[in-house]
Formats: C-alpha cells, sequence, structure tokens
C-alpha cells in the first residue's frame, strides 16, 4: 500500500511538473506585427516586426537585410511541403532569439516574393537592380524607425550573404540612425569573383584533391558520374540528374566528353564550368527563370563598389560585427578576413571578426565542399546576441574597447 502511494504521488508530481512545463512553453513571449512596406512604383511587400511582450520599451531594434535569391522575410530554405519537414528558417529564428531577450526585429519579404519560394511578380523580380535593393532597405530602415516600440538611438542592421552588401550602404547613408552593422556571410570583394569561386575553383579543387586520388590530371566517367556536387554545375538535363540513375548519366557524361573512359580536369572540365558560369552571369538573357540572381541583377551588381572600397564611409562611431563560417562556399572566410584588415588598415575603432570551424554559409555544420542546411547554431545566436547587448546599452563592454580577447563561444575564432 505504502508503495502503491508513493508511485501514485510520483506520477502526480511528474504530471503536475509536465503540466507546468506545457503552460510556460504556452506562454507567449514575443509579439508580431505583420506591416506592409510600400517599395514606390506600385510595389509593396510584406514585412514583420517582432518584439518582447514584457517592458513597455522603446526597445534597441534590428533591421534584417536577406541574402541573395527568392527569400522571404524568415529567410526560408527550401521549399515548403504539406506533409514533410518543415525547412529551417533563420531570419525567423534571429528574429526570435533577439526578440526574446528585448530587441524589436524587422524583418521583410524580398520585392517580387512571397512565402515558399513564390516569385509574386516576375516583372519585379526579373527587373530589380542592386540600388533597387538598398532602397527597399532604406525603406524599410525608415518604417522600423516610424514604430512606436523602437529606440530610434539604437538601431542596427543584420545583412546575410548578398545583403553584406548593402548593410554599409545604408548606413553610410543613415548614419545618425545607425548604431551598429553586423554582416553574417561577408562579401568584400566583386560578387562577380567570389561566384567564379564557387561555380569554377571550387569544384576544380575538389575534383583535384578529392577524386584525382593518383593525381593523374583525370577522374574517371563512372566515378564522377556519382558525385552530385560536380554533376549540378554541368549543362546535363535535370529530369537526368532527378533519376539517379548512374549509368544513363555515365553514358551522356561519355557522349560530352568521349569514349575514353576518363575526364581531363583542366583540358575539359574547366573549359565546361567556365561556360557555364558565364552562362550564369550573362547580362543579356531577356527573361529571367531563375530564384537566385537575374541578369539583370549581376548587370548592376558587377559594377557595385566592393565592400573593401566603401567600408571606410561608415561612421567611426559605428560598431561593426563580422560573422563567418570557416566552411562557408558561399561566402568564403578570406572574405571576412579581408575585410577585417580594411578595418585595422582605416583604424575603425570598434569591429569584430568570429569565424566558426565547421560551420557553412547558414551558420549549420558543413564540409568544406558543400553547404549543410540547418537551423543557426545556438552558440552562433549566444555570440550575436552578446555583442549586440553589449552596443546596444544594455549591458557594459568589458574593460578593453578591443573585444579580441572575449571568449563570446567556446566554437568561435575571434580576431
Amino acid at each position: 500500500m505504502a508503495t502503491l502511494a508513493l508511485s501514485c504521488l510520483s506520477i502526480s508530481i511528474y504530471n503536475d511538473r509536465n503540466n507546468e512545463a506545457k503552460a510556460q512553453q504556452d506562454i507567449q513571449t514575443i509579439r508580431y506585427r505583420n506591416l506592409v512596406l510600400d517599395l514606390g512604383n506600385g510595389v509593396k511587400t510584406n514585412a514583420q516586426l517582432s518584439f518582447p511582450v514584457i517592458g513597455k520599451g522603446p526597445f534597441p531594434s534590428v533591421l534584417i537585410i536577406p541574402g541573395s535569391g527568392a527569400v522571404d522575410k524568415n529567410g526560408t530554405l527550401g521549399f515548403v511541403h504539406k506533409y514533410g519537414p518543415k525547412p529551417p528558417t533563420p531570419y525567423l529564428q534571429i528574429a526570435q532569439y533577439l526578440s526574446e531577450r528585448g530587441f524589436a526585429v524587422l524583418r521583410y519579404d524580398k520585392r517580387g516574393v512571397g512565402a515558399n519560394y513564390t516569385i509574386l511578380d516576375t516583372n519585379v523580380w526579373g527587373n530589380t537592380t542592386a540600388n533597387d535593393l538598398i532602397q527597399d532597405s532604406k525603406k524599410a530602415l525608415n518604417v522600423l524607425i516610424q514604430q512606436p516600440e523602437v529606440d530610434t538611438k539604437r538601431i542596427s542592421i543584420i545583412g546575410h550573404s548578398e545583403g553584406t552588401l548593402y548593410s554599409p550602404r545604408v548606413a553610410i547613408d543613415n548614419s545618425t540612425n545607425i548604431k551598429n552593422i553586423i554582416l553574417m556571410g561577408v562579401l568584400a570583394q566583386n560578387p562577380l569573383k567570389v561566384e567564379y569561386y564557387q561555380d569554377v575553383s571550387l569544384p576544380l579543387e575538389y575534383a583535384a584533391q578529392v577524386l584525382d586520388r593518383n593525381h593523374t590530371g583525370s577522374i574517371s566517367i563512372q566515378q564522377f558520374a556519382n558525385v552530385p556536387l560536380l554533376l549540378k554545375l554541368l549543362p546535363l538535363p535535370r529530369s537526368l540528374l532527378h533519376t539517379n540513375y548512374t549509368e544513363a548519366i555515365t553514358t551522356t557524361l561519355a557522349k560530352d566528353f568521349g569514349m575514353s573512359g576518363y575526364i581531363s580536369i583542366e583540358k575539359q572540365l574547366k573549359p565546361l564550368l567556365v561556360k557555364e558560369y558565364e552562362n550564369i552571369t550573362a547580362f543579356n538573357l531577356l527573361k529571367c527563370n531563375t530564384l537566385v540572381i537575374c541578369p539583370k541583377l549581376w548587370r548592376s551588381l558587377s559594377s557595385l563598389i566592393p565592400n573593401l572600397s566603401i567600408i571606410g564611409n561608415v561612421s567611426k562611431s559605428t560598431g561593426i560585427l563580422i560573422l563567418n563560417g570557416e566552411n562557408d562556399i558561399q561566402t568564403p572566410v578570406q572574405e571576412a578576413f579581408l575585410l577585417q584588415q580594411r578595418l585595422t588598415d582605416l583604424n575603425h575603432p570598434d569591429h569584430t571578426l568570429i569565424t566558426y570551424p565547421n560551420l557553412g554559409h547558414v551558420f549549420y555544420t558543413s564540409s568544406q565542399w558543400e553547404t549543410g542546411i540547418g537551423p543557426i547554431q545556438q552558440y552562433v545566436l549566444g555570440d550575436l546576441y552578446a555583442w549586440l547587448e553589449a552596443h546596444s546599452g544594455l549591458s557594459r563592454l568589458p574593460d578593453s574597447t578591443s573585444l579580441s580577447a572575449t571568449n563570446f563561444s567556446t566554437n568561435s575564432t575571434i580576431t
């Protein structure tokens, strides 16, 4: 009887605690406000402001400027299928993490774009230029400033990937409003240089280091046919790639590369990769049929002054944080090193670089050859918040004004 009573008591305690935990999960910690941004010329896009439930505000705030492609306000990494697993949403993840800790955060869909990689207006999407995206960011900033929950003296900008090209420009033109810039997956040079690295240099390096084990300068077609990383860079029919039918792929490759059974890395593979790169970055296509970067945008990006040249125009009073995965193949970590060195040469008083071993472009575990897709690692979010907290008046900075020795996380390299 005593054992039974104790057992019932323990079950009762367990149920009480379980119900309490569920109740705590249901407690709302963030409020959301849906907004519509008027981008001019009849173009509008959806946005959302998140801010803490607790506290009267006004709160320090953040504007997230999205990266390349048909990106929605959540930064959704993949198509949302009705019955499939939900893809990661890094921009929403950042917003929720910061809003739970005292920040108001504004996110917005890129012009012409809706949720789930949907192009709502092909004309708007196909004719977008870099200047359009810069002006969109400025208009989003103005909307953020107008929100009653926002402290207009404590505004930071987070730019990711392509967004790192635009965020310094927004800060330069709004130096009285922007307190900090955070660059995640940074572009320092002209984007065409980075695209060449992605499309040509990296796959050639992979072919030479991983596939050409005997260092003969060539790889077998049979071997090549089993490497999706390289196959997706070639002009093969998408229907063929989706079948995963190795024999059919091998036959097609043999027709393209010859019947010797081998592919020369330098004489055959490289010219083909270069040709594909030129097709991707072509400026003369009449119609945009891609979810990534359209020809008109490529043309404007090619003539955009690189960050290395304009970063010195950012106000000395603006804090700059650079975050980059060391296995980032979209914006290689060398880009972050270049920008950090440039800021050092310019004697910018407040700049910090944190790099993350084994993380890729979306700050999820990745190899050095391919981007892993998943949620942003918690320690990255912790580093982001710790820096923002110190730079937004929520806590004091360490005694040294240089953060180079600060241990924001145990999984990062700080310079």
